[in-house]
């Protein structure tokens, strides 16, 4: 018999899904090229395949793989470079009094009834909405890399942490911040989401890490259009990142 030690070590390997409705464009179909075994994408791995367009959904690591459709683009904010225009100088000024609490990533049920308020406002019927605690965790909770869960709330009148505003899931990569999910309370007049990538640039910043990973762009997809007014941006393009200075619309 071979020794446990003799066998040739794993290494990752790829597969594609079979084709499934399309999240962002309606009426298309799509595929995704998913790395595997998880157990070998640890950290640095993980980098890697963030930085050839890959994410992660929970345990799995993927990119767009569609067979005709080439519209999920990666993007990543360039930090050293990253101003902040008008709009967002607001955002920061309107929210910069929340207090933050960074923790590894657990189940607390006040984050799980955040999420699903924000799914039922922000993203009626799509079927998050309904999510069990089991789905919350196998999307947010489940992770093999170095991620973290991020509260954002308000400071109560004895300065103890008041009502929860957002929660953010990251994780952190040797070259940058990977955006995960984020969600929040879905208030109309409020600018949660792009503070918190703010607050994602300047913990970069602080960490020395040169990106933050925003996931996909897609230029028709008007829940994306937020993501290209982080300048400078890097698109990643037939297999090269292209520096963009100006808004993509």
């Amino acid at each position: 018999m071979t020794h446990l030690k003799d066998l040739p070590p794993q290494t990752v390997q790829f597969y594609a899904t079979a084709p499934y409705p399309c999240s962002y464009l309606a009426d298309q179909q799509a595929r995704s090229q998913v790395a595997t075994p998880s157990h070998l994408i640890n950290n640095e791995t993980y980098s890697a395949l963030v930085a050839k367009g890959f994410r992660r959904s929970g345990m799995f690591t993927y990119r767009p793989y569609c067979d005709s459709c080439h519209a999920c683009i990666p993007l990543r904010v360039l930090v050293d470079e990253f101003k902040p225009d008008r709009s967002q100088l607001r955002a920061r000024a309107r929210h910069n009094k929340l207090q933050t609490r960074v923790l590894d990533l657990c189940f607390v049920e006040e984050h799980y009834l955040l999420y699903l308020k924000y799914q039922s406002v922000r993203h009626a019927g799509g079927g998050m909405d309904q999510d069990s605690v089991d789905q919350y965790t196998q999307f947010l909770l489940q992770s093999r890399v170095n991620s973290r869960l991020v509260e954002f709330r308000e400071v109560g009148s004895d300065g103890a942490p008041g009502q929860l505003k957002m929660v953010s899931i990251l994780d952190v990569l040797d070259d940058g911040i990977s955006a995960v999910y984020t969600f929040y309370e879905p208030d109309p007049h409020a600018s949660y989401g792009t503070y918190n990538v703010l607050w994602q640039i300047e913990q970069a910043r602080v960490l020395q890490l040169p990106y933050v990973y925003l996931g996909y762009w897609i230029k028709s997809s008007q829940k994306m259009n937020y993501k290209s007014n982080f300048l400078p941006m890097a698109l990643l393009i037939d297999g090269h990142w292209v520096i963009e200075t100006t808004r993509h619309v």
